[in-house]
């Protein structure tokens, strides 16, 4: 049996990707297809902890353009992650896939309340572990919540799920037919060319901590089980010597 490359990791996924094909919402496939990768992983024996956006839901910021004061935009969009974190449990545990979501907002009606020992005793269990609400407050988004939770769990890698684009590029490849992926980057780098993987809060917070990201395309089958096989695929940013 391939020994996987890392022991405990946590992946982020966009709200955009649930919703598929729609403009809006929750797209059964996509939700089924998501479940489906995250059990191969999962069959693996490897440690999976999840932090859900809520794109496909809402977005502060746009709210904010509305008129809405940006911190209850942001707490509006804490509950849009709640949402889709409940969609996912359900379709993992469908699966035979046993899962905890846990909540940075007290809604403890539908998950438990973000412990992180709780959420680390569950990983050892084999229980996969949703983190949802971000960080719990305005003006962080949920990049940050992934990098923050995934040094908090003690996470080896953070992997970025992309629904459009398979890695780093120089320039975006959906306009300029020559953009070049980067293979690899330097955190540093990718900070100074603004290159838009994460926000520059979360690259930082995993610069200090030398916690190395994946940037890949999660809607090509087979790609995060590669990853974790200690497979090249995708954009890897980390320190380089």
């Amino acid at each position: 049996m391939l020994v996987p490359k890392y022991r405990r990791v946590l992946l982020k996924i966009s709200g955009e990707s649930l919703k598929g094909s729609a403009p809006t919402g929750i797209d059964p496939d996509a939700l089924n297809y998501m479940a489906q990768q995250i059990g191969d992983v999962h069959q693996m024996g490897i440690e999976l902890a999840i932090v859900i956006g809520g794109g496909n839901i809402w977005r502060g910021g746009q709210a904010e353009r509305w008129g809405m004061d940006r911190a209850t935009a942001d707490y509006s969009g804490m509950l849009a992650t709640i949402m889709n974190a409940l969609a996912l449990q359900d379709a993992l545990e469908k699966r035979g896939i046993i899962t905890r979501t846990q909540s940075a907002l007290q809604i403890q009606a539908v998950a438990e309340p973000y412990i992180r020992r709780r959420a680390m005793r569950h990983l050892e269990k084999g229980r996969v572990v949703i983190f949802s609400a971000g960080t719990g407050n305005p003006f962080m988004t949920t990049d940050t919540a992934s990098a923050l939770r995934a040094l908090e769990i003690g996470a080896e890698v953070l992997l970025m799920a992309k629904n459009n684009v398979d890695g780093v590029y120089d320039s975006n490849p959906h306009i300029n037919p020559d953009a070049k992926r980067f293979v690899s980057l330097d955190y540093l780098e990718a900070l100074n060319r603004r290159l838009e993987v994460m926000d520059s809060t979360a690259v930082s917070l995993c610069m200090e901590n030398k916690l190395p990201i994946v940037v890949f395309n999660i809607f090509e089958q087979g790609t995060m089980q590669g990853i974790l096989s200690g497979d090249t695929v995708g954009t890897t940013i980390a320190a380089t010597d």
